[in-house]
C-alpha cells in the first residue's frame, strides 16, 4: 500500500538518498575519465562509502552506467515523448514538444558534467563491445523516430514554408546537437546552442518560441 498523499513531496528514504549519491558520483566521473578509467571504488570513494556499501545498492559498474543513463533519459521521455514509457500516456501538442525540446538544450547549457558524460560515453559506446553500446544504438533508434514523427506534425502545421524530409531533418538535428554539444564542451562561451537550434529549424520553415521558461525539465544527476 502506498501511503504517499498526493500533492505532498516525497521524503526520500536513507537508501534512496543513497541511491542518489552514487548515481551522482558515478555521472561526474564518467564524465570526467570515462567509463573504463573509473572503479568501483573511485565511485564509493566519492559517495563517501566503502565498495561493500556501494554494492548493496548497485551489484557491479555496468548497471550502474545503464542506471546513470536511464535515470536522465527516463526524466527527458516524460516531458518530451511520453508515449515511449506508455501508450495511454498523453502527449503535448508538437509546437509544446518543441518548445520542450529547446528548453532542453537551454537546461543542457546549465549541466556541463550531463553534457560530458553523454559525449564522452556515447564515443566510447561506438565499440560494439561497451557495456553502453547497445543502449545508445535504441536511444538514437527511439529519438530519431520520435523525431521524425514530431517534425511530420510540425511540418504539416507550417504548411508551404516547412521544407525537408522529416526522417532526414530528425537525422541531421541529431548530428547538429552532438557537435554543437563537443564545440560548446569545448569554448562554452563561443557557442549558444540553443539559438544554433532555433536557427536550424528556421531554415526549415519552422518558428520555434524564443522563450523556453517555465516547464520543469527535471534534477540533474550531474554535480
Amino acid at each position: 500500500m502506498n501511503d504517499h498523499e498526493p500533492g505532498v513531496p516525497h521524503r526520500l528514504s536513507k537508501g534512496e538518498r543513497t541511491r542518489a549519491r552514487i548515481l551522482g558520483s558515478a555521472a561526474e566521473l564518467f564524465a570526467r575519465s570515462g567509463f573504463h578509467a573509473v572503479s568501483l571504488r573511485d565511485i564509493a570513494a566519492h559517495a563517501g562509502l566503502t565498495h561493500a556499501g556501494l554494492l548493496h545498492h548497485f551489484p557491479g559498474k555496468e548497471a550502474l552506467l545503464l542506471e546513470v543513463l536511464s535515470f536522465r533519459d527516463e526524466v527527458d521521455a516524460r516531458l518530451l515523448f511520453p508515449g515511449v514509457l506508455g501508450p495511454d500516456a498523453p502527449e503535448p501538442e508538437p509546437a509544446e514538444r518543441l518548445r520542450r525540446l529547446i528548453e532542453v538544450v537551454v537546461r543542457n547549457a546549465r549541466t556541463p558534467g550531463l553534457v560530458a558524460l553523454y559525449a564522452k560515453l556515447a564515443a566510447e559506446a561506438s565499440d560494439p563491445e561497451h557495456p553502453a553500446h547497445q543502449y545508445f544504438v535504441k536511444r538514437y533508434r527511439v529519438l530519431r523516430r520520435e523525431m521524425t514523427e514530431l517534425l511530420e506534425s510540425l511540418f504539416a502545421a507550417a504548411g508551404p514554408e516547412a521544407t525537408g524530409d522529416p526522417a532526414a531533418v530528425a537525422q541531421q538535428w541529431l548530428a547538429l546537437m552532438d557537435g554543437l554539444q563537443t564545440q560548446w564542451l569545448l569554448e562554452p562561451d563561443t557557442v549558444d546552442m540553443a539559438e544554433q537550434v532555433r536557427t536550424f529549424l528556421r531554415m526549415h520553415g519552422l518558428r520555434p518560441e524564443r522563450e523556453e521558461a517555465g516547464t520543469d525539465v527535471g534534477p540533474d544527476v550531474s554535480r
